[in-house]
């Protein structure tokens, strides 16, 4: 079986609760890479931030933790 563009997705989702806030870590710090923030891992292709944001999530370097649990 190949690998996939994005990794494993299991793998990825670990690291977060949901597809939906996996999503919304890979935007945000994708946005953070365009912006000129470093890059957290060796192996980042400054030309692909969204690849390099989902590597940096698979190698657990994005601090993730939920604040609230929904909307009341």
């Amino acid at each position: 079986m190949s690998k996939t563009v994005f990794g494993d997705l299991d793998g990825l989702l670990t690291h977060v609760d949901s597809k939906f806030t996996l999503v919304n870590v890979v935007t945000k710090r994708a946005k953070q890479l365009n912006n000129g923030a470093p890059a957290l891992s060796d192996d980042a292709n400054p030309n692909k931030p969204v690849s390099t944001a989902f590597a940096e999530v698979e190698l657990g370097k994005i601090p993730y933790t939920r604040v609230k649990d929904g909307i009341k």
